[in-house]
């Protein structure tokens, strides 16, 4: 009941905001105001929503249907584009820029962001627990990223990953039961 009345007294924070679309308490959120959130969106407890720069045109889109379990962190310096009824376990970070750590003498977190890169994940794709998403990479409509790999590079539509970095290791056949059910 608490996380429904948190919704319904935040959607109008959000640039849009779905009709049963749901945000899971406790949640971080940063620049909501770039943030479109479709209808029948889910997203979990723990999760981290950020838009470093809403003024600079910097955005995260989550596409109808999509559920965003706990933990999840989507951090936007440009744009980040979830699809529609994409499925992202517990953990999964997705960023579309890096920090700059190349002075020893300055703390990471004063040096700035480097590697600026817009993200996008199709539609019905399922991203595994403790997935990392970085920046540039377009992660195609129905793949399937294995739990605990690095996507530092595009995975194709239908395209099964694994591994730090990730790689394809097999397609899923278009018009398998897996993609209808998308």
């Amino acid at each position: 009941m608490r996380d429904r009345l948190f919704t319904l007294a935040a959607r109008h924070a959000f640039a849009a905001f779905g009709p049963r679309s749901v945000v899971q308490l406790p949640v971080r959120l940063s620049g909501e105001s770039a943030v479109a959130v479709g209808c029948d969106v889910f997203i979990g407890a723990g999760s981290w929503i950020q838009v470093l720069d809403p003024g600079a045109g910097a955005e995260i889109v989550i596409g109808d249907g999509t559920s965003i379990a706990g933990f999840c962190v989507l951090s936007s310096a440009r744009s980040i584009r979830i699809g529609r009824k994409v499925l992202m376990a517990r953990n999964v970070y997705v960023a579309d820029h890096g920090h700059a750590f190349e002075d020893p003498t300055t703390p990471v977190l004063d040096q700035g962001l480097r590697d600026i890169r817009s993200v996008e994940i199709g539609d019905g794709a399922w991203l595994g627990q403790n997935v990392f998403v970085g920046p540039g990479v377009t992660i195609g409509r129905g793949a399937v990223v294995g739990a605990n790999s690095v996507v530092l590079a595009d995975i194709p539509d239908h395209g099964v990953a694994v591994g730090a970095p990730a790689r394809v290791v097999r397609t899923v056949a278009a018009g398998s039961a897996a993609e209808s059910n998308a």
